[in-house]
């Protein structure tokens, strides 16, 4: 049976209770969670494709590749955004305190901002499936590198930066890409494979800011409840996977998660 949307103190108690109750949570955040850290999201009435359609190219791997225009525009728009700057909100910390009591089983993350490794979580207990904005490969060479000092080139007035490192006579001039997955990208299968492995054994899963609408990130959520988990969905407009969910609740992330949490 399918819960209700809510946004009253019955619908608080009832996802506290669920939280009360589990021993093994996977928590599952989309870009709502980080909205709260200045970063905008991309499918909501507010978000970054829903203002400007076009931006979307710049997540899809062909037009990125083919582009330079493409690439112009994702690395200035990551210069304006300021999300390399971005904090980690009360959303992030309430997720390391569910970590510190020892019920977080693992975090999987639609988000490439980096934020909750930012608020003190373990590395080992975070799947970023979608990569990070934090580092930057060569296409080319396989060399890495701190997106921050990418963006400083950019900022002075390499609009398309490739690959400065040695090669023969000259340098590598690969394509740089953040470690970002981009559409038209596989997804690392070991954190596929750690991911959908912590969905089958839990006892709950807490899906938060996102419109689980992307797979396989959004899989998980079928793949809990066919396993016997109860789900509770926080985010801020409805959801492709309402239906599942034991709670689902409309509140703003950065007040609610630590109210739902507080009882672990």
């Amino acid at each position: 049976m399918s819960g209700t949307a809510g946004s009253g103190e019955e619908s608080l108690a009832r996802a506290r209770q669920l939280v009360a109750a589990a021993e093994r949570i996977v928590v599952l955040t989309g870009a709502g969670i980080s909205t709260d850290s200045g970063i905008p999201d991309f499918r909501g009435p507010q978000g970054v494709w829903t203002r400007d359609p076009a931006a979307e190219r710049t997540s899809n791997l062909r037009s990125y590749l083919s582009s330079a225009e493409t690439r112009q525009r994702s690395w200035r728009g990551l210069l304006a955004s300021g999300a390399l700057a971005a904090r980690p909100n009360a959303g992030h910390l309430a997720l390391v305190e569910l970590e510190r009591h020892g019920r977080l089983e693992l975090l999987v993350t639609q988000n490439t901002d980096g934020l909750h490794l930012d608020a003190g979580h373990d590395p080992r207990r975070v799947v970023e499936i979608h990569g990070s904005n934090r580092r930057t490969s060569c296409l080319r060479c396989g060399a890495t590198e701190a997106t921050e000092a990418v963006l400083a080139r950019v900022e002075r007035g390499d609009d398309d930066p490739h690959c400065a490192r040695p090669a023969g006579d000259g340098t590598c001039d690969g394509l740089l890409k953040r470690t970002t997955v981009l559409f038209g990208e596989g997804l690392d299968a070991g954190d596929v494979a750690r991911a959908t492995s912590a969905a089958g054994r839990c006892d709950l899963l807490l899906a938060v800011g996102t419109t689980l609408s992307v797979y396989p990130a959004a899989g998980l959520v079928p793949l809990a409840r066919r396993g016997g988990a109860k789900v509770v969905i926080l985010n801020g407009s409805p959801t492709a996977q309402d239906e599942l969910a034991e709670v689902i609740l409309r509140l703003p992330i950065g007040e609610a998660l630590p109210e739902i949490l507080r009882a672990a």
